[in-house]
């Protein structure tokens, strides 16, 4: 009777975990026997996440914050893109982040996230992404969760292998998509070969700031750079890029960029290429670009134009630059913990190829050449080959590690992860995912030291993942547990517009240097009000300066008097809460900026332009306190040839 019961019970649980895969949408599927992910993913109140995960925001411009492994959604980080949630790119002081050579662009295409690391491994300090269309890097402090500086690519069109740090975050790289006439000039589309380029750029970063600096740039023939992976431990100098289109089309690239039988991984010394920098083998081009910094101390954007860059050219410059024959049309380029191993993702291909670092460093010393591409040395294939993982899927785009010697990879065609052993390349395990995804991320998997506890797929297409929404559907992410032998579908979460990347790290190795406040004696806005006593209202023609301060729960000064229509008004709004999670608002009627938000010891300026006779509410947009419907005050907007004086007052009869 014992036996009967365990196999019954066995058949019910083999059953459920069937109709969790299979996407049954009837309640009964979710019954107590089925509750073994929905635990391992279960983060009671009041107690916190493991993991952070970051998620590009795709075509939002965003970068989305969530925790692991609940998959609940903490902010979406503004960076590429306007964000009245928090008047990122409307208030005064954050308008210039978004600055470019082309003019404010409030709308970008964020891609590729990468944390900062130190000896190899992730230290919580900053995050970097690249924005694709308006070539562009920004850093994030992970200490406040905001953008801190965006720094625009020059030479650059589809800046998509990008951005990735070295082993000690000596650089973050930019590399084009997109090969363009460098300098740009008029040419004819179909004179591409041989006159268009790829440009690979170099962002040297200040080991105790974080600021970002155009170091070089590496101009390359005008293949498309797809993606990239810094080397790590042994091949820690390297920096190693897919390509495709080595055929130099420029037309139904689907067709005729899959030509060749076999595409790149472009492998760049980049301490040889500080070592030619250093002796001068550079040529300095013309060029502007904008770079953005955010000043803490100011809580204010400043841009200033960068003016040239050094350039390197790898056929003037030997060592610096070798190809190494790949299969056609590569996506991912992945390189292990341990530096030894360069996995490309040849698209069309029938099986996953590893390149060892090792047998490529004895080939370009003992000139193993197939050839050369515009003075580059072709390595030749076999003298590379470190392996190859047979039939594992199709349509391989991307790798990770577990630091246990495992390596995962998405196929987007045959929608599954694959698990594969490296060194032996026998494959371990695979897991449908639902459906088509395109990169994964395994906390630290881009490092030394992955912690290879859970793994995130992104998924292109949902369809009957969730409730519909009309024709556009939301995108999706998958949990897998991945401390076993075989993974476990955990979870499935929606995501911020099209996650291309993300990038995960511990908790703990970041919530214990989360700024919580701005000190109001570090505020150096030069609008800041500190005081209550230094709340004012002044005229400089038709600008007028409002000295604001927001308190639970009034605005000093709550009434306002003198302003006239065709006044030009900018409210300096300062929070003098001192306490964590206090953020207060203020909108105005007629403002074409709806509202700021303001932290706790912050300054934030909006500007409002009134253009009727009359008296206009504003108001506190942030619940504050049981007061807060209270938060309030008026402004009296008189006719324009008025003579009524500016007056102010908090709480007078």
């Amino acid at each position: 009777m014992k036996n009967t019961i365990k196999i019954t019970l066995g058949f019910i649980a083999i059953a459920l975990t069937f109709s969790s895969c299979n996407n049954s949408k009837s309640s009964e599927s979710k019954g107590g026997l089925s509750s073994s992910a929905a635990e391992q993913v279960y983060v009671k109140p009041g107690d916190h996440d493991e993991f952070y995960a970051f998620l590009s925001g795709g075509f939002s411009g965003q970068l989305s914050v969530y925790g692991l492994p609940s998959g609940r959604l903490f902010k979406v980080i503004p960076v590429f893109s306007q964000d009245p949630e928090k008047a990122y790119g409307y208030n005064e002081e954050t308008k210039p982040m978004l600055m470019t050579s082309y003019g404010e662009i409030p709308w970008g295409d964020a891609h590729h996230p990468d944390i900062s690391q130190t000896n190899g491994v992730l230290d919580g300090r900053w995050i970097f992404i690249n924005e694709n269309n308006t070539p562009r890097i920004a850093r994030i402090d992970l200490s406040n969760f905001e953008t801190s500086e965006i720094i625009e690519i020059p030479n650059s069109a589809g800046n998509h292998s990008s951005s990735y740090v070295t082993d000690n975050t000596e650089y973050v790289i930019a590399g084009t998509r997109f090969g363009i006439p460098i300098p740009q000039r008029d040419i004819s589309i179909k004179d591409y070969k041989g006159n268009f380029k790829g440009a690979l750029s170099f962002i040297k970063v200040d080991k105790d700031s974080g600021q970002m600096d155009l170091s070089f740039q590496i101009l390359m023939p005008g293949f498309d750079y797809d993606k990239a992976h810094p080397g790590r431990g042994k091949s820690d100098g390297w920096f190693f890029y897919t390509t495709y289109n080595t055929e130099e089309a420029n037309s139904l690239l689907e067709v005729n960029a899959s030509q060749n039988d076999k595409d790149f991984i472009a492998a760049v010394n980049w301490k040889k290429a500080e070592e030619y920098i250093k002796v001068g083998k550079f040529k300095t081009m013309p060029t502007k670009y904008a770079h953005n910094i955010y000043n803490d101390e100011t809580h204010s954007a400043t841009t200033t134009w960068g003016t040239s860059v050094k350039v390197l050219d790898p056929a003037e410059c030997p060592g610096l630059v070798y190809f190494l024959p790949t299969p056609k049309s590569p996506h991912g380029c992945d390189v292990d913990p341990t530096g030894e191993y360069i996995v490309g993702s040849g698209k069309l291909a029938a099986s996953l190829t590893v390149h060892s670092f090792t047998k490529m460093l004895d080939a370009i010393k003992n000139k193993k050449f197939a050839g050369e591409a515009y003075g580059i040395p072709i390595l030749n294939f076999e003298d590379v080959l470190a392996g190859t993982v047979e039939q594992p899927g199709l349509g391989p785009l991307h790798t990770e590690f577990d630091g246990k010697g495992n390596a995962y990879t998405t196929f987007f065609i045959s929608s599954e992860v694959v698990k594969w052993k490296l060194g032996t390349w026998e494959i371990l395990d695979r897991q449908p995912a639902f459906y088509s995804p395109g990169h994964l991320m395994i906390p630290g998997g881009n490092s030394q030291k992955p912690f290879g506890k859970y793994l995130v797929s992104m998924n292109k297409i949902t369809k009957d993942r969730y409730l519909p929404t009309g024709p556009e559907v939301c995108q999706s992410a998958q949990l897998f547990d991945i401390s076993g032998d075989k993974m476990k579908l955990l979870l499935d979460f929606p995501t911020i517009g099209e996650p291309h990347y993300a990038a995960g790290i511990p908790a703990d190795l970041v919530a214990p240097k989360s700024r919580k406040i701005f000190k109001l004696e570090e505020n150096k806005h030069p609008y800041a009000t500190t005081n209550d006593a230094d709340t004012k209202v002044v005229r400089d023609g038709k600008n007028v300066h409002v000295y604001i301060t927001t308190i639970r729960s009034h605005f000093n000064p709550d009434n306002i008097e003198g302003i006239k229509v065709g006044d030009k008004v900018f409210f300096h709004v300062t929070n003098m809460e001192q306490d964590y999670d206090v953020p207060h608002g203020m909108s105005m009627i007629g403002a074409n900026t709806s509202e700021v938000l303001v932290m706790p010891g912050q300054t934030e300026t909006f500007v409002w332009e009134p253009k009727q006779v009359g008296v206009w509410p504003f108001y506190c947009t942030d619940f504050c306190s049981a007061l807060h419907q209270e938060m309030q005050g008026y402004v009296r907007v008189s006719p324009e040839n008025s003579n009524i004086p500016l007056s102010w007052s908090l709480g007078e009869e």
